[in-house]
């Protein structure tokens, strides 16, 4: 009887823990962007990067034998794989470079919310007022991070246009991406989109070969782990989530990212965050906590009501006997014995 419920509770768990392993990832990929962007141009970096992942996730298909998405999928795939995996990537390097950290953080942390407005125009999804609640509670966490880590002088019309640009991409590309998601897995959609995404950069090939004779292997590794990590694995995860929940309610949860690169920066490169940053961190996170915090429906009150039931029945069950039997006594019909038995029509 509780079966469906336990299956739906183990789902929303398991897209849960899906969700985390991929924001505490993409958070990373922010530290190690650092490193190797100092050795890699914009385009090669996100070419190397993407090549590293596709070939990860080559092999896991081949092992696992997985087949073509179907031809439903394929236009959602292709059009996620140039947003989200091929300009995305390369704008928000390139943007990184002309913009100061907080600056870019702050501009492309409107992605979230392009998200929800796409969502509820294109795919229906509906936007109830904890969502909305705590994307706005996030946003301003996300602006207070931003506002405590830019740097004076250090943005450009340039990189705010660009960041714009990846924020834009990355929204059209988790909407477009959520539809192939009914057709196709989250491994094939992932795998597929990451191809297509480093077809669009193969014109960074030349970069990408003359930039890595003479990278530290330090960059080049982190550029590996790029693919493999945060690409690879945390895009996988993304997918086997959204495909669980709505693209607004996953574009919410990625609010937790700037308060994880905060405590990733103070842990790995000692930065030590300043009161403004901690407090930014801690309204992100609460945002998200909201946004995918659900009211009570009327099927976990059932359970409830039905066992008050229960108690008022077995209450008043040996009133309503006693009631019973004197009314029989009354009526004159005899009373059911272990020696006598009524008759149909004394009954």
């Amino acid at each position: 009887m509780n079966s469906p419920r336990r299956t739906e509770r183990r789902t929303e768990l398991l897209a849960a823990g899906a969700a985390v392993v991929t924001v505490v990832l993409w958070a990373s990929a922010f530290v190690s962007i650092r490193s190797a962007g100092d050795a890699y141009s914009p385009g090669a970096l996100a070419l190397g990067r993407l090549a590293s992942g596709a070939l990860v996730l080559g092999v896991i298909c081949a092992v696992r034998r997985v087949g073509w998405p179907p031809r439903s999928a394929w236009r959602g795939i292709a059009v996620s794989g140039v947003l989200w995996f091929g300009f995305y990537m390369v704008v928000l390097n390139w943007g990184e470079q002309q913009v100061d950290a907080g600056t870019a953080a702050l501009v492309v942390n409107i992605g979230p919310i392009l998200i929800a407005l796409l969502g509820a125009r294109l795919l229906g999804d509906v936007m109830p007022p904890r969502l909305l609640a705590g994307m706005a509670v996030s946003f301003a966490g996300a602006v207070a991070v931003g506002l405590s880590t830019s740097g004076e002088g250090g943005s450009s019309v340039l990189g705010v246009v660009l960041c714009l640009l990846a924020a834009f991409g990355y929204a059209g590309g988790v909407v477009a991406q959520k539809p192939a998601l009914g057709r196709a897995s989250a491994l094939q959609v992932t795998t597929f989109g990451c191809v297509i995404g480093a077809v669009v950069c193969l014109p960074f090939a030349g970069q990408l070969v003359h930039e890595a004779a003479d990278a530290p292997v330090s960059a080049t590794l982190n550029m590996v782990y790029l693919g493999v990590f945060p690409t690879a694995l945390a895009f996988t995860t993304w997918a086997y989530a959204l495909a669980r929940t709505t693209a607004s309610r996953m574009g919410a949860t990625t609010y937790a990212v700037p308060a994880l690169v905060v405590l990733m920066s103070w842990l790995a490169l000692g930065e030590v965050p300043g009161m403004l940053t901690l407090a930014g961190g801690v309204l992100c996170l609460a945002g998200v906590a909201v946004s995918r915090s659900r009211p009570r429906t009327p099927r976990e009150r059932e359970p409830q009501a039905a066992a008050a039931g229960t108690a008022e029945a077995g209450t008043a069950g040996p009133a309503a006997a006693g009631a019973g039997e004197a009314g029989a006594a009354k009526a004159g019909v005899p009373e059911a014995g272990p020696d006598r038995e009524v008759s149909p029509r004394a009954r």
